[in-house]
């Protein structure tokens, strides 16, 4: 029976995880290697000279005098966690694919609700953070979405008052495969918003591909050329080989997100949209994906409380 090669790659297990990052000590030296690959340089003269102070596990440079922590101007800064329990919350972010709930990892890591929310939302930010600075190019299949619906008695269809709008697309390869997708939230689908999102996620010379919605012809803004194709209403426009990947993967996203979390904020959506588009464009290696997220949030900078909670900002 044919397998498909990437459905049924062997990953990174749990064990393998625990072997290689089971101890404080083993998540030290990998977060060391991460930050300072070449060795030690400080960050405020770029000294690399340079003794630890055991006692507090600080670095103190030898030429300012200037002392650091391992975590400090990194996502984990003022952490008072250990840095196993933040490796676990990584590995279980990037080796599940429906994501995990704040309530699961409350239980998996042994820590508070509200522990185990900041941890997630801290690492969502640092995966919102890396797929925003990754713009799509090639041939993209770009449709208009909504999470959320109307409630009992109220407006239904795009007019309704609770139906948080975001734009769908998803780069193909010249094999028609899907290769990479971007999911962000909008204030709604006008040119003006369509032209901003475009600029920030598309490569110019990019082909796009949408429904016959006037906005999406903003999408020239970025210097992309666009395709419209008029798909008309019902069960038959979402049947259109043209948007069979974008269809799909607003479908496989919106059950994941009903299924795996009780509740997602209108604010923080852009956040969940982010870590399913973080996993999917790395899906191809997922023994590596642990790593590559580890190592981005090293460079990530601090996340406090009090700016994690605040509405992200759409596109």
């Amino acid at each position: 029976m044919h397998q498909n090669a990437i459905q049924f790659q062997k990953g990174f297990s749990l064990p393998d995880f625990f072997e290689k990052y089971g101890t404080e000590e083993q998540c030290e030296k990998a977060l060391f290697d991460w930050r300072w690959p070449r060795g030690f340089i400080c960050p405020d003269c770029s000294c690399t000279h340079h003794c630890l102070l055991n006692t507090n596990k600080l670095y103190q440079c030898n030429g300012c005098h200037h002392q650091t922590s391992l975590t400090s101007r990194t996502i984990f800064a003022d952490t008072k966690l250990p840095l196993t329990t933040w490796f676990l919350a990584m590995f279980l972010l990037t080796q599940t694919k429906n994501g995990v709930s704040a309530l699961e990892l409350k239980r998996q890591l042994g820590v508070s609700y509200r522990t185990a929310w900041c941890i997630k939302h801290k690492l969502m930010q640092v995966m919102k953070e890396r797929v925003d600075g990754r713009p799509l190019g090639g041939v993209i299949q770009v449709d208009d979405a909504y999470w959320g619906g109307e409630r009992h008695g109220g407006k239904r269809g795009r007019g309704s008052p609770h139906k948080v709008p975001f734009v769908a697309a998803v780069a193909t390869s010249g094999e028609h495969h899907p290769i990479a997708m971007r999911f962000s939230k909008l204030k709604g689908f006008r040119k003006a918003e369509i032209s901003r999102w475009a600029r920030k996620h598309l490569k110019s010379s990019s082909t796009v591909i949408s429904d016959g919605l006037a906005c999406f012809a903003a999408v020239t803004d970025a210097g992309c050329k666009h395709i419209p194709i008029v798909t008309g209403g019902g069960p038959a426009s979402v049947a259109h080989e043209e948007f069979t990947w974008v269809n799909t993967m607003i479908g496989n996203v919106k059950k994941s997100l009903n299924g795996t979390y009780h509740n997602v904020s209108d604010k923080h959506l852009p956040r969940y949209l982010a870590e399913f588009c973080y996993r999917f464009d790395r899906r191809f290696d997922l023994a590596d994906m642990f790593p590559r997220l580890a190592y981005v949030t090293v460079k990530s900078p601090p996340m406090p409380l009090r700016l994690l909670i605040l509405a992200e900002p759409s596109g």
